[in-house]
């Protein structure tokens, strides 16, 4: 658990520093670039939630198998 939390810290803070980057190394109009940035983070946050939820799914699964009576 701590590993994985290490993990999302690590692609969060790179996601950060990126696009700290992107924006003071930008060639494109600020516009463009916001409209660009927040589709991207759009983006992200919508595989996010996709693995979560898919994450979640296999979780209430497993679980289901192990409250399930025994066959002997």
């Amino acid at each position: 658990m701590r590993r994985m939390f290490g993990f999302l810290m690590g692609i969060f803070v790179g996601g950060l520093v990126g696009s700290v980057i992107a924006l003071l190394m930008a060639p494109e109009s600020g516009e463009g670039l916001r409209n660009q940035l927040r589709a991207r983070g759009q983006g992200f946050v919508n595989d996010i939630r996709h693995s979560a939820d898919s994450r979640r799914i296999e979780l209430r699964n497993r679980l289901d198998t192990l409250r399930a009576p025994r066959e002997m």
